[in-house]
C-alpha cells in the first residue's frame, strides 16, 4: 500500500518467497511503470523483460481485464507470447491490435553492423504469421462470429446505438418501440412494392428489416449495402419485424487534425511491379530507379529523391506463374524463382538506407487466401538479400516516422483484390466510374471498416480467433494497389492512396474495362501531408 501498488492473490503467493533484496528490485521496477495491479504475469515481464517501461500498460491492463472477465483471452494472451519471446532488446511490445509489433529501427543494416542507421524508423504493428492449420467447418462459424463481435464493439461506442437490442428480445416485444440491433446482413431483397428488405442476424436470433422507399437519403445509401457487413439499425419494431429510420456503418471518425511530421521527409508508394510479363515496363521502372537514387531528374526533384525515407510495395511484385490461363504465353520470365531474382536485382538499385516495406499480392507466390503470409521465403527467397526489406503480411499496419517527440504514421496496406467484387456489385461505385474510382473502393471499406466484407469478394483463411481483416483502428494512411489506377484522395482525415503499376494494358485489362495508368509514383511530403504524383 506504501508503494501504490495492488496485489492480485496470485502474485501474493509469489512474492512470499522473495528475498527482501529481490523484492526491493522488483518494487523499483515496478513504481517507474503506469501498472495498478501487480500480477504474477506482470512480474514475470518485468523481470524477465528488458523493455517493459515500451509496453502499452494503459493497453495491456485494459486487456487483461477483458481476459478476466472471460470477454476476450486473445488478445492478452498474445501480449504474454510476444513478451516472453522477445528475441533481442530492441524489440517493442504490441499494439491492441492482434499480430507481432516489432520495431525495425535498423532495417538496412544486419545485426552489429557499424554502418549509420537508416532514414527512418518502421515499426511492424500488425502483420499476420499464424502457421497454416486444419480448418474445419465450425472455424467459418467462429470466423463471422469474431467478426461481430469486433464490428459490434465499434458500433456500440456510436450515439445512435446507445440502447441496442438483442434480435431475440425485439422478436418478443409485442409493443411498438423505438430500439436500434447490430446485425450481420444474412440477406437483401427488394419487396413487391419496391422497398428494401433486409434480414439481420445477430448470435440471439435473426429479424427482417424494412427500409422504405418513401425515405429517399435512407433507401439510397441503404442499397449499397452488402452481405455480411455488420451494420447498426434504429427504428421501430413491428410484426416481428423493424422499420428502419436509420442505418449506422461501423464507419472511421474524423479526424480534427491530420498528423504531420515536425521534419520534413518523403513516403513513396510502388504497387503491381509486375516483374516477368511481357508487358513490364523496364524503361520506366528504370528511369523511377534512376530518379531515386539522385541519378536523374532537375535540382528540385534530386532534392526530393533525397529526402525520400519510405518505400512502400503494396503487392504483384512479380507477374507469376499459372495465375490465369494462358499466362505462359504472356511471360518473358516463365520461371518464379527467377522473375524474384529480376526483382530484387532492380530493387537493389533503392539506396539501402532507405525502408522497402513489402507486402505480397495475388500474382504473388504462395498462397492467395487473405490475409498472405508475408514474401521472403520459398519462390521469393531473392528477395531476402535485399538488406533494406521489411516484409509484411496482406493485409498489415506499419507505423513509420515515429521519435520520441512525434507518434509517427500508422499505414494500412491492402492490396485490393476485394475491389473487383465490390466495383462489380456496388451500384455507387459502378456508376461513378468503377475501376477509375479507387478512392470510392476504399472510402466503402473503410465505411464497413472492413477489408472484404462480402463471403466470395476474396478468398480468406477462416480463422477462428479472429478476422484480421476488420480495420481495428483507423490509419493516416490506407494504401492498396492491384487495379492498376493511380489515386491520391481523402476521408475524414485519412489519405487513401492506390498505386500505379509498371505493366501496360494486357488485353485482360481491355476486356474487363481496365484503364491503367502506369509509371506513377505517389509521393507524400510527410511534414505538410502533401501529396503529388510523379510520372516517369
Amino acid at each position: 500500500m506504501s508503494h501504490d501498488i495492488l496485489l492480485s492473490p496470485d502474485a501474493v503467493k509469489e512474492l512470499n518467497s522473495l528475498s527482501d533484496e529481490q523484492l526491493s528490485l522488483l518494487l523499483s521496477k515496478i513504481e517507474s511503470l503506469p501498472a495498478a495491479v501487480l500480477t504474477s504475469d506482470i512480474k514475470k515481464i518485468v523481470e524477465s523483460s528488458p523493455n517493459a517501461a515500451d509496453v502499452n500498460w494503459i493497453e495491456f491492463e485494459h486487456h487483461r481485464v477483458n481476459a478476466e472477465k472471460n470477454s476476450d483471452t486473445e488478445v492478452y494472451n498474445r501480449f504474454l507470447n510476444i513478451l516472453a519471446s522477445e528475441p533481442e532488446p530492441s524489440d517493442n511490445a504490441p499494439s491492441s491490435e492482434s499480430g507481432a509489433s516489432k520495431q525495425h529501427s535498423s532495417p538496412s543494416f544486419k545485426p552489429g553492423s557499424e554502418k549509420p542507421s537508416p532514414a527512418g524508423s518502421v515499426e511492424v504493428v500488425f502483420s499476420y504469421d499464424k502457421t497454416v492449420a486444419k480448418r474445419e467447418v465450425r472455424d467459418f462459424s467462429l470466423y463471422y462470429n469474431k467478426r461481430y463481435q469486433s464490428l459490434q464493439h465499434l458500433l456500440s461506442s456510436r450515439q445512435e446505438l446507445q440502447n441496442v437490442t438483442s434480435i431475440a428480445r425485439v422478436l418478443a416485444k409485442k409493443d411498438r418501440e423505438n430500439l436500434s440491433i447490430i446485425g450481420i446482413v444474412s440477406d437483401i431483397s427488394l419487396s413487391r412494392n419496391g422497398n428494401l428488405m433486409l434480414t439481420l442476424e445477430d448470435p440471439t436470433g435473426e429479424i427482417k428489416v424494412v427500409v422504405s422507399k418513401s425515405k429517399p437519403e435512407l433507401f439510397k445509401a441503404a442499397r449499397d449495402i452488402v452481405l455480411d457487413e455488420v451494420i447498426g439499425v434504429a427504428g421501430a419494431n413491428g410484426n416481428r419485424v423493424v422499420f428502419a429510420t436509420n442505418i449506422i456503418w461501423p464507419d472511421i471518425p474524423a479526424m480534427t487534425e491530420q498528423k504531420r511530421s515536425p521534419d520534413e521527409a518523403f513516403a513513396i508508394f510502388l504497387s503491381d511491379i509486375h516483374v516477368g510479363s511481357n508487358n513490364f515496363l523496364p524503361d520506366e521502372f528504370n528511369r523511377f530507379l534512376d530518379w531515386i537514387s539522385g541519378n536523374a531528374g532537375s535540382p528540385s526533384q534530386r532534392e526530393i529523391a533525397s529526402k525520400v525515407r519510405y518505400v512502400f510495395i503494396a503487392g504483384d511484385i512479380v507477374d507469376g506463374v499459372g495465375v490465369y490461363p494462358g499466362q505462359e504465353s504472356e511471360l518473358v520470365i516463365p520461371d518464379i524463382e527467377k522473375q524474384y531474382e529480376s526483382a530484387a536485382e532492380l530493387l537493389s538499385r533503392i539506396p539501402s538506407h532507405i525502408p522497402l516495406i513489402i507486402c505480397p499480392g495475388n500474382h504473388d507466390a504462395g498462397r492467395i487466401a487473405e490475409p498472405q503470409l508475408k514474401l521472403g521465403t520459398g519462390f521469393s527467397k531473392a528477395l531476402s538479400n535485399l538488406p533494406n526489406a521489411v516484409f509484411v503480411s496482406n493485409p498489415a499496419v506499419v507505423r513509420i516516422h515515429s521519435s520520441p517527440s512525434f507518434p509517427g504514421f500508422n499505414v494500412l496496406m491492402y492490396h485490393g483484390y476485394s475491389f473487383d467484387y465490390f466495383i462489380a456489385n456496388v451500384d455507387s461505385i459502378r456508376t461513378q466510374g468503377g475501376y477509375d474510382r479507387a478512392d470510392l473502393m476504399m472510402r466503402f471499406l473503410l465505411q464497413r471498416r472492413h477489408l472484404a466484407p462480402t463471403q466470395g469478394s476474396t478468398l480468406y483463411i477462416p480463422d477462428p480467433d479472429m478476422d484480421p481483416l476488420v480495420i481495428q483502428h483507423v490509419p493516416d494512411f490506407f494504401v492498396s494497389g492491384h487495379i492498376h489506377k493511380c489515386s491520391v484522395s481523402n476521408y475524414k482525415g485519412t489519405t487513401l492512396i492506390s498505386g500505379s503499376c509498371w505493366q501496360s494494358t494486357t488485353d485482360f485489362q481491355r476486356k474487363v474495362g481496365h484503364h491503367p495508368e502506369p509509371a506513377r509514383v505517389p509521393i507524400v511530403n510527410l511534414q505538410t501531408r502533401e501529396v503529388k504524383i510523379l510520372r516517369f
